[in-house]
């Protein structure tokens, strides 16, 4: 009876072994499809460059390095020393402490320094000059300068100056002058048609103290400019240049001009 038993529980084992194995995904399967590898023998690096796409190509030419030119430095001309004509309205013109006198100077000591170059030498230089009345040279002084060749030059063509016209006023002239020695535009031509108009007063701060006394605040007088009358020793209009009208008026924009009505963009 046991053998038995046993024999039936083995063949039920086998049954069951069979009909998983024909179940089972993961048996292998037989191979239906035919692979074909052709083999071709193996090309030479030169026929492969040669078979290089043409982009590829413009892209190593395109890629080289080009050596840059040589930087040009800027540099600007000695503008023209004043004519014998504008020295002689200068030696005749008082208003505005002797105004064309004293740009007439400044020019004639920038024209005989010479060209100026981009460079470590460029720069400017401030005097206070005095001038007697006979137009010769009495006090030079320099205030501040930021390069010493442009003050070097500077003094020198003070120095070399041509004997100038007596001062207009009688008197000493006492001012003071900055002359600009590098390769941009410093300047223009000065306005003249408005320096017969009187000097607008001098501003004082109402609330200033010293500290020491009571503080009192002190009204401005208001001029009334109905009583004044006009005057009459005013500049001809043809004594300013277009060309000094037209760098005032740029001037004039890029001080009061806002940069709400002219974005940049």
């Amino acid at each position: 009876m046991g053998l038995l038993i046993s024999l039936a529980f083995h063949l039920i084992l086998i049954v069951v072994g069979l009909s998983y194995q024909e179940n089972n995904p993961i048996k292998s399967k037989p191979l239906n499809e035919v692979v074909q590898v052709k083999l071709e023998p193996e090309q030479k690096k030169e026929e492969r460059k040669e078979k290089k796409p043409e982009e590829e190509q413009t892209l190593v030419l395109n890629t080289q390095r080009v050596i840059p030119e040589e930087k040009k430095l800027a540099y600007m001309d000695a503008p023209p020393a004043p004519s014998a004509e504008e020295w002689q309205k200068a030696s005749t013109y008082t208003l505005k402490n002797s105004k064309r006198y004293r740009h007439n100077w400044g020019q004639q000591v920038r024209s005989m320094m010479g060209r100026s170059v981009e460079g470590p030498d460029q720069g400017m230089v401030r005097f206070h000059i005095e001038i007697a009345a006979n137009g010769k040279l009495s006090k030079l002084e320099t205030l501040w300068s930021t390069s010493p060749v442009a003050e070097k030059l500077a003094r020198q063509a003070i120095e070399n100056m041509p004997p100038l016209p007596p001062i207009p006023t009688g008197k000493p002239l006492i001012f003071q002058k900055t002359i600009s020695f590098q390769p941009v535009d410093d300047g223009w031509p000065p306005i003249y048609k408005y320096d017969c108009l009187p000097d607008p007063p001098t501003f004082k701060n109402p609330f200033a103290w010293d500290g020491k006394s009571a503080p009192v605040a002190v009204q401005q007088k208001v001029a009334d400019g109905s009583k004044q009358e006009m005057p009459t020793d005013c500049p001809a209009s043809e004594d300013d240049t277009i060309e000094a009208e037209a760098a005032d008026m740029k001037r004039q924009f890029e001080i009061w001009g806002s940069s709400r009505l002219n974005p940049k963009k």
